[in-house]
């Protein structure tokens, strides 16, 4: 079900982009589905089993990827996919083919339904912290749909930066819980939950911030009203199926077995109930019909919180009919508002008139689920606010400010409903009939169905009462339920009754005097949480600001030199002071062979030579030699892996400093003083010092066996080797050992070249360099490609002046095509001759080492790095022009297909084998050819090889092709400049 959702999510772009709008209809197929899965498992719940499903992740840290349904479980996943359902239905109308943004839309709706369904059916807490996330992105993605508008921008980023914090609290109470737990599994700590203690109660106050955050509740209900710049199914959904119920749900959730602690009850009663209050007094003053429900909804929300917080049979029972009763109402309401909106061009209660008479069928909609909001006979929310009232007339004082708390914010509910009712259909004095045009049947069809099953929700409560029991009858009853509560249409003449007319009577009060409550609502707002959250978010950016300017001075000297420094101080004290050096431990030895000094002393030259040298280029070959000197101990160590890719590392360092330093002056700025050299000897020595100090102590002071040689909780290095069908133990720890780590890692680096790429060099478009007064515009056309089945490339794309193509014409063949577009003295036909005959060989190593790193020395990172090797010869002998003709695959495409097949790699050891990443090695008879030995992993180590293969075109795309158009750039311009007569210096163009 959740794989079908992500799925379709994945292909619902393509279905908008073929078939416009009427693509959400087929979009709707997935979440219907799932709909009617669910119901299909109404047997199984009502006879009080669960169904679950868990595939181990990490259990060793009870980490699991798990699925449980109960009855809180189903209902929450009728909600999700059955609103989910019809409001893909209703976007089928809302919106138009020409929506800018539509097909993406589309895509991240079904992602959003999809994981709020994962969500209320995850039974690990990281899990559900995973999906509790995901909710958020797609929320900020909804939220800010229309990315051209400033106020759906900010709009967006408020919901990101006030869910995200309460999420990251929330994250730290689930581990705190989890640990003291024992374990993560939900299903697990309810059935045996910890004992109450500061721990547990630390950690239920954090995960109550998350969930407070997520449903609005005060202080953090500030994001739900800006999220109104959402396009309305985005808003009906958020509001009564998704989001703003996972924080419902977790409390749910955890109430059963943390019902009596007090600090989880405390915090919910206390602010479930100011939220209902604050949020329904807010209502009776907006004049937009969405903010009228908005604040409705934080009303509700804390409706439901205090009653799913409380820790009773009667208030549990009375919460989850009020959560499905909730979005039975709120979803038609918000579609209504959306239909209005479409017909009449506004939303704007002080505009609209008439719109009953023209509109009857969305008129009597709306009564109908404003009806259930305001707790009328007989629909749904009627029989959950008898219910709610009922569970707290019998308690004590807690109980009874309780009681007076919900039933002052229902009578504001009723008062905001009829409000809603007037504002948006009956005729106003003063106001013209709102020209308006009627909804087709579509359009009005999925608030129908919502309004319908609201009203029958009501009328047959007695029949849902068994399942909304499953729940209830999790959580003990309270002190004072002589009898097991019950939903039904009529329990008499009692005191919840009286109460409900009570609200109704004061709504009623409250709307006939609705203009002087919305006056006094204007000079009697106690908290503004918009402005204080503006204010926060300013001073944290001035403070901020304050701290970068003081300490960011720009002199990465200075940076490296401070975090240098506190490390001596900080790990040096403790080593001096705990007098380390005591105790038993093996001699000191100096060097394993005499050879190792002939690279130490090599290393230690070149690093004293860095600190003298004025040129940046001797600076940087220096230190490629000291790089060399490192491979060549990893080698006399035995270690020819590390060395052969140390090697391989520090020559692509190389070439790269050498590219960069083309747009740096020749020498440093300045000399540095004597007493600063002197100083940062002193910080080199004395980090190098404690380096190599630390790493000899625990390595010397090592007690127990290395895991290298295996024990009782493990096999050795070299069984796991051969396990893996593997002899290269270094090979296979990185891609069948620790390949969770090298998978991470591939990931990390294909990000950080994304970003370092695009942060060095933006490629502006159409933006000529401004020429002084009689010189001409230059521009530098994309590369040009080789002809059809020639090797020679056209130059007609080179917009440059005659005088400026340096091509020798005698040439018949190039040896590199795309050289003839250099300069004749930046040519060299030997190395052209030599970087033709080359490449090939180069690449060819590079495959034999991705081929047999499993067996032998390589692997996919060196094969990479050695085939990147190839194309920055290439590079070298026959400029950008040479590089685009050879690597025409871009260089993103690499990267994503590398991260492809790793992550597919990963996901198909899940689905074929016994676990993610699982490894597997067979034999494949080639006949006369021999056998070949095939591992699983050689899969994953091709998508590192093609990662490292994209990583270096980037490099060398950015750093060497982009300055090279530059530096042409400005030589064209210079030219041009001094035969005008302009000034010579070329206007410096940010790249």
């Amino acid at each position: 079900m959740l794989v079908a959702h992500f799925i379709t999510a994945a292909v619902a772009p393509l279905l908008v982009r073929l078939w416009g709008r009427n693509g959400f209809y087929a979009l709707a197929i997935v979440p219907g589905l799932s709909t009617i899965w669910a119901l299909f498992q109404l047997p199984t719940i009502l006879n009080g089993e669960g169904l679950s499903e868990a595939v181990e992740w990490a259990p060793q840290f009870s980490l699991r990827l798990g699925l449980h349904m109960d009855a809180l479980g189903l209902v929450m996943t009728l909600i999700a996919a059955g609103v989910g359902t019809l409001i893909l239905v209703y976007c089928a109308r809302y919106f138009s083919d020409s929506e800018p943004g539509l097909p993406r839309f589309a895509g991240v709706f079904v992602a959003f339904a999809g994981a709020m369904l994962g969500l209320v059916l995850a039974d690990d807490l990281i899990q559900l912290f995973i999906y509790w996330e995901l909710t958020t992105v797609f929320s900020y993605l909804l939220v800010g749909h229309k990315a051209e508008s400033k106020d759906s921008r900010r709009a967006a980023m408020t919901a990101l930066t006030v869910t995200t914090f309460g999420g990251l609290a929330m994250l730290v109470g689930m581990v705190m819980l989890g640990e003291t737990a024992g374990t993560y599994v939900i299903s697990e700590i309810v059935a045996d939950p910890p004992t109450s203690g500061a721990i547990v109660d630390a950690a239920l106050v954090l995960i109550m911030i998350g969930a407070m955050s997520k449903s609005a509740l005060f202080p953090f209900s500030l994001w739900l009203p800006a999220a109104m710049q959402a396009p309305t199914p985005v808003s009906g959904y958020l509001h009564a199926a998704a989001m703003v119920k996972a924080g419902v749900y977790l409390v749910a959730r955890l109430t059963p077995v943390f019902g009596d602690v007090l600090v989880w009850q405390a915090m919910a009663l206390f602010f479930g109930v100011i939220t209902m209050v604050l949020g329904g007094w807010k209502a009776l003053r907006q004049v937009d019909l969405k903010l009228v429900l908005a604040y409705g909804t934080i009303s509700q929300l804390g409706f439901l919180i205090a009653l799913l917080g409380t820790g009773t049979r009667a208030a549990a029972l009375a919460g989850i009919a009020m959560l499905v009763a909730h979005s039975l109402f709120k979803a038609p309401l918000f579609l209504v508002v959306g239909i209005i909106d479409h017909g009449t061009g506004s939303r704007d209660l002080r505009e609209l008139s008439g719109l009953r008479k023209a509109m009857p069928g969305t008129f009597w909609v709306t009564v109908v689920a404003l009806a259930s909001m305001s707790g009328l006979p007989p629909t749904a929310g009627f029989v959950a606010k008898e219910l709610a009232f009922g569970a707290y007339t019998e308690g004590g004082v807690i109980d009874a400010l309780v009681l007076l708390g919900l039933v002052v914010g229902s009578t504001f509910t009723v008062a905001y409903s009829l409000r809603f009712l007037w504002g948006a259909f009956l005729d106003k004095e003063g106001v013209p009939p709102t020209p308006v045009q009627a909804p087709g049947a579509p359009f009005l069809a999925p608030a129908v169905v919502l309004a319908v099953l609201s009203l029958f929700g009501g009328l047959l409560s007695s029949w849902i009462d068994p399942l909304f029991a499953v729940y209830a009858d999790t959580v003990p009853p309270g002190p004072h339920e002589e009898h097991p509560s019950y939903l039904a249409l009529w329990h008499g003449w009692e005191a919840p009754l009286l109460l409900s007319a009570v609200c109704v009577a004061g709504g009623l009060v409250l709307f006939y005097f609705r203009h002087r409550v919305a006056w006094l609502g204007t000079r009697f707002t106690v908290f503004h949480p918009e402005r204080n959250y503006r204010r926060m978010t300013a001073g944290l950016e001035s403070l901020a600001l304050q701290v970068t300017g003081s300490t960011q001075r720009g002199s990465l000297p200075v940076y490296l030199g401070t975090i240098l420094v506190f490390l001596v101080v900080c790990a040096g004290v403790p080593m001096i002071t705990g007098r380390i050096w005591v105790g038993d431990y093996p001699p000191l030895r100096l060097w394993d062979t005499p050879v190792q000094v002939i690279p130490a002393l090599i290393i230690v030259i070149t690093c004293l030579l860095i600190l003298f040298v004025r040129r940046r280029l001797y600076a940087v070959i220096l230190v490629g030699v000291g790089g060399y000197g490192v491979a060549a101990l990893f080698y006399l160590q035995g270690a020819p892996d590390i060395a052969l890719t140390q090697f391989l590392v520090e020559t692509v360092s190389l070439v790269v400093f050498v590219l960069v330093l083309r747009r740096f002056p020749a020498q440093f700025s300045a000399p540095a003083l004597r007493g600063r050299r002197i100083w940062n000897l002193t910080i080199g020595a004395a980090t190098g010092l404690l380096a190599a100090t630390m790493t000899w102590y625990a390595l010397a002071g090592r007690q127990e066996p290395s895991i290298a040689l295996g024990g009782p909780d493990g096999p050795s290095y070299v069984d796991a080797a051969d396990e893996a069908g593997g002899y290269n133990i270094i090979s296979v720890l990185l891609v069948d050992v620790r390949a969770w780590d090298t998978m991470g890692e591939i990931a990390v680096l294909a990000a950080a070249a994304a970003g370092v790429a695009s942060l060095m060099f933006v490629r502006r478009r159409a933006q000529p360099r401004k020429a002084p007064s009689g010189v001409m515009a230059l521009s530098v056309a994309p590369p040009p490609k080789p002809t059809n089945g020639h090797d020679r490339v056209e130059l007609g794309d080179l917009r440059v002046a005659p005088q400026h193509m340096h091509v020798r014409p005698q040439w018949n063949r190039a040896w590199l095509p795309g050289a003839e577009a250099q300069p004749t003295e930046r040519r060299s036909i030997i190395f052209e001759v030599v970087s033709r005959f080359l490449f090939p060989v180069i690449m060819a190593i590079s495959v034999y080492l991705l081929l047999t790193g499993h067996t032998d020395i390589g692997g996919g990172f060196a094969g990479g790095i050695v085939a990147g090797l190839a194309f920055i010869v290439r590079y070298l002998a026959g400029g950008r022009f040479e590089l685009y003709a050879t690597a025409w695959v871009q260089p993103g495409a690499l990267i994503g297909a590398g991260l492809a097949i790793a992550t597919g790699t990963a996901l198909g050891g899940a689905i074929f084998l016994e676990d993610v990443l699982a490894g597997a090695d067979f034999y494949i008879d080639f006949w006369l050819l021999g056998q070949a030995h095939v591992t699983v992993s050689l899969l994953f180590d091709i998508g590192v090889y093609l990662l490292v293969i994209g990583l270096i075109l980037d490099i060398l795309r950015s750093l060497g092709a982009r300055i090279d158009e530059q530096i042409e750039r400005d030589a064209l311009y210079e030219e041009d400049a001094a035969a005008h007569g302009a000034p010579a210096r070329a206007e410096e163009v940010t790249p």
